[in-house]
């Protein structure tokens, strides 16, 4: 098969299938951290460039209803700021068949919107938290907020938004000591951790793989403190390997996506904030559904275009290539 298929799931040319949808809802955030991007922030996209609420809803309910979507999480930029984030969260929950939603947040607010959001239908929450030092999280945040971002992880329990996740990021002299702290501190709360390796999607192009704290690193400081057996589960498309601590039931996971790629299995796809499909995280090209939807195409056109966006999808990011080129957008403009 040499052209996109016209009609189906979302497939590739070497055979994955795009069932999880991650979806920016702003670009927009409400810490500054140093390895996302400057201080002073970032030039934010403008208002008429941003989906609107009901356009957000109907490119994921062609998603769910016309392309095989079984999984959605909103992020950002920080999706809680969003002004109409419950709404959009409950027309969701209100398609058939019914995707799974989840949320990337830094938690800061969580723990007022909880309870809403799990109303509204929000099955669980990933939280970005990388030190529970709080001087270290003003530093590296910019902000002094770590005490909001713990009570929004204790708020997502409280509301039944489980397993509550923890992502962190390391980085060579600034935090890369507290991995066992950290996996402790989940450990105790019943959150689950996973550690995801720094990668090249900083506003300031600034990351170098010399320094970036690897997950040979990790698990070797977690080793001196814990027991880690490989998890028997089944891994699928899940981007975390994980590994049992002292025999289990809890585990602690790490997102290799520099050192341990997983494109292979790689079952995601992406709308940006700005209405902007992503084949992939590292993509330097886009595939524009807002202007195709602003221009009146119904839904057998949005769902072709979004098709044909992922058949042409790479094999695999090439951070390893010479020829790499780290994509202009930054995570906070891409959406995770």
């Amino acid at each position: 098969m040499t052209a996109a298929p016209t009609d189906g799931v979302l497939v590739d040319r070497y055979g994955r299938v795009a069932r999880d949808l991650r979806v920016s809802l702003t670009d927009k955030c409400n810490l500054r951290c140093t390895y996302c991007m400057p201080a002073e922030g970032l030039p934010w996209l403008a208002g008429p460039q941003l989906l609107g609420d009901d356009e957000i809803v109907r490119l994921v309910r062609v998603a769910v209803e016309r392309l095989g979507v079984t999984e959605v999480r909103f992020t950002g930029g920080e999706p809680l700021i969003r002004p109409g984030l419950v709404g959009i969260v409950a027309a969701v929950a209100a398609l058939a068949p019914r995707p799974r939603i989840s949320l990337t947040t830094n938690g800061l607010g969580l723990d007022r919107l909880a309870r809403v959001l799990r109303d509204a239908g929000l099955d669980r929450v990933n939280v970005s938290l990388d030190t529970v030092d709080r001087d270290r999280f003003a530093t590296l945040t910019r902000r002094d907020r770590l005490a909001d971002v713990l009570a929004g992880l204790a708020g997502a329990a409280s509301a039944g938004l489980t397993p509550v996740k923890i992502n962190s990021v390391l980085m060579r002299g600034v935090n890369e000591d507290e991995a066992p702290t950290l996996l402790r501190f989940a450990l105790d709360h019943g959150y689950q951790l996973r550690f995801i390796e720094q990668m090249p999607l900083d506003a300031q192009h600034g990351w170098d793989r010399g320094t970036m704290v690897t997950a040979d690193e990790i698990l070797a400081a977690l080793g001196a403190r814990f027991t880690l057996t490989p998890d028997p589960a089944r891994r699928g498309a899940a981007p975390a390997e994980t590994w049992l601590v002292d025999g289990g039931p809890a585990t602690v996971g790490v997102i290799a996506s520099v050192t341990r790629p997983f494109c292979g299995d790689c079952d995601r796809t992406r709308l940006t904030a700005d209405g902007q499909v992503r084949a992939c995280l590292f993509a330097t090209e886009e595939s524009d559904l807002r202007g195709a939807l602003r221009a009146g195409a119904d839904d057998a056109e949005l769902a072709r275009r979004w098709r044909t966006a992922m058949w042409g999808k790479r094999a695999g990011h090439g951070i390893d290539d010479p020829t790499f080129l780290q994509p202009t957008r930054p995570m906070s403009a891409i959406g995770g």
